[in-house]
C-alpha cells in the first residue's frame, strides 16, 4: 500500500465547505462521509477530511485557529501553469479567496495561493518537469 495523507480540516459549514472542494476536483468519498465529516479525495494517497467543528473538538482540546490566522500552507502540484491559474480562479468562483499570499513565478517553477471557506490555505504550484526530473541544481538548470 503507498503512503497517503490525510489533511484534516476544521469547517464551520460542512455541506458548503463539501461542494467547494467538489468544485475544485475532490471527489466526495460517501464511505467515510457523515453529518460531521466528509472525505474528499485530492489524488490516490492524498485525501482532506473535513471535520465540523464539533467533531474537531473529539480529537483535540486545542483551540481553533482565530480567522485570518496562518496555521499552514497545503501545496499541491499541478500539471501545468494553466491548471494553477484555472484552479486558483475556480476556487474563487465557488467561495474562496484567490491571491491572499502573492503569486511566485520563478520561471521553472510558479505558484498561486487561494483560501478555502474557512480561510485554509492552497498553494496550487507547478513545476517545469525538466527540473523536477533533473538531479543537477536549479541553479545549474537556470543559469
Amino acid at each position: 500500500m503507498p503512503k497517503m495523507i490525510f489533511v484534516n480540516l476544521p469547517v464551520a459549514d460542512l455541506p458548503h465547505a463539501k461542494a467547494f472542494y467538489e468544485a475544485i476536483g475532490f471527489r466526495n468519498e460517501p464511505r467515510f462521509t457523515d453529518e460531521t465529516a466528509a472525505a474528499m479525495q485530492w489524488s490516490e494517497t492524498i485525501v482532506v477530511m473535513l471535520l465540523t467543528h464539533e467533531k474537531w473538538k473529539t480529537f483535540t482540546d486545542r483551540p481553533l485557529p482565530a480567522p485570518g490566522s496562518s496555521e499552514v500552507m497545503l501545496c499541491v502540484n499541478c500539471e501545468s501553469r494553466d491548471e494553477v491559474d484555472n484552479l486558483t480562479i475556480t476556487a474563487a468562483a465557488h467561495g474562496g479567496t484567490a491571491d491572499v499570499n502573492p503569486a511566485q513565478d520563478h520561471g521553472f517553477m510558479m505558484s498561486r495561493t487561494f483560501a478555502d471557506p474557512d480561510g485554509h490555505v492552497w498553494e496550487p504550484m507547478w513545476m517545469d518537469p525538466a527540473v523536477a526530473g533533473s538531479e543537477s541544481h536549479i541553479s545549474e538548470a537556470h543559469a
